[in-house]
């Protein structure tokens, strides 16, 4: 791993300049940034994928829906779909994007779930047809600078720190490490509990090299699976299929719950079909059980029941963001005041 990483360094390289170059365009006035009336929250990355974008989404939403008219707008990565779209009822993963219709049926009576691929164009459009939109939340479009965002949300996975890591193709990086100089704040996701106040002051301190954001820390907590009934799953074998960046995190937490047979992970923003399926069901009776079961995430359900044959023997695993005591101003209330809005009404 070491040796293809010198290998391809020089290719990161080029590539690093290529994102300096666009950023210095964006920075220099001379690639415009569109500005709205209206405050837009960014939450993105400088990694490709895996930070844990959605739950932090999910965990905004509930955060400041009590103070805003919101709406999310999101490119809907893995769609079939083009342009500027409102979700609605008949929606489905193909036509809006997987993530895009998990937030939709979470809390689509509450927000306004948007996608379109050029932001700005979409964000306009967004605010012509529901002027009453007081906050965008503008999912996975730290690089996406043709819009200015009030606020910018940088994320970084504890077990994966952007400062350890070098662009592509050498590593993850979306671009060079500096650009987490662009970032209002900076959220270390998926922490373990037990981080004490010294680790989480190494990693300020490593942080600080390119960035003066304040840092907050974030960990994941896991509720119970349930299927389509609301039931529990049975004391038996779980076949536990994902599409994720890094599945790795799941896996384990997945293997300390239940007895795990079979793990088929897929590529993040996996398009399942009904031959995968088929390999679901071929694991489901290698386990030699009748009540075997499949363990999911949110995100891989709202695909993967449309090609199952049964949505009862599928169970969901809920996740939720929390934020670990850290920075003396807990991130609920640094938010909130930097938007302006009354704490005390939190």
């Amino acid at each position: 791993m070491l040796f293809l990483r010198r290998v391809l360094l020089p290719f990161s390289w080029i590539y690093g300049f290529i994102t300096d170059w666009r950023n210095s365009l964006y920075d220099r006035g001379m690639s415009p940034s569109a500005t709205f009336e209206v405050p837009i929250v960014s939450v993105g990355n400088l990694t490709v994928g895996g930070t844990g974008k959605t739950p932090h989404l999910e965990y905004l939403i509930r955060l400041l829906k009590p103070f805003a008219s919101m709406a999310t707008l999101s490119r809907g990565y893995g769609r079939d779909t083009k342009g500027f779209r409102i979700a609605t009822n008949q929606d489905t993963a193909a036509t809006l994007g997987d993530e895009p219709l998990q937030v939709y049926q979470k809390f689509g009576k509450e927000i306004r779930v948007t996608v379109g691929e050029k932001r700005a164009e979409a964000a306009e459009k967004l605010l012509k047809l529901h002027p009453e939109t007081d906050l965008i939340l503008l999912d996975d479009a730290y690089q996406h600078r043709a819009i200015q965002p009030q606020i910018n949300l940088l994320l970084t996975d504890f077990y994966h720190l952007f400062y350890q890591d070098y662009p592509f193709p050498a590593g993850n990086l979306r671009e060079r490490r500096h650009g987490a100089a662009r970032a209002d704040a900076i959220i270390v996701t998926k922490c373990p509990e037990n981080l004490d106040a010294e680790g989480q002051k190494k990693i300020i301190k490593k942080i600080a090299k390119y960035s003066k954001a304040p840092v907050f820390f974030s960990g994941i907590r896991y509720a119970t699976p349930r299927n389509s009934q609301q039931q529990t799953p049975p004391a038996a074998p779980a076949v536990l299929v994902s599409g994720l960046a890094r599945p790795e995190l799941l896996e384990t937490y997945a293997q300390s719950k239940y007895t795990l047979a079979q793990h088929l992970a897929f590529g993040d923003h996996h398009a399942y079909t009904a031959g995968d399926w088929q390999k679901v069901e071929t694991q489901l009776q290698q386990t030699g059980s009748p009540e075997a079961w499949v363990l999911t995430t949110e995100k891989d359900y709202v695909k993967l029941k449309s090609v199952s044959n049964s949505s009862t023997a599928i169970y969901v695993l809920p996740i939720e963001v929390y934020f670990l005591k850290s920075n003396p101003l807990h991130f609920d209330d640094w938010l909130l005041q930097t938007l302006g809005f009354d704490v005390k009404k939190a």
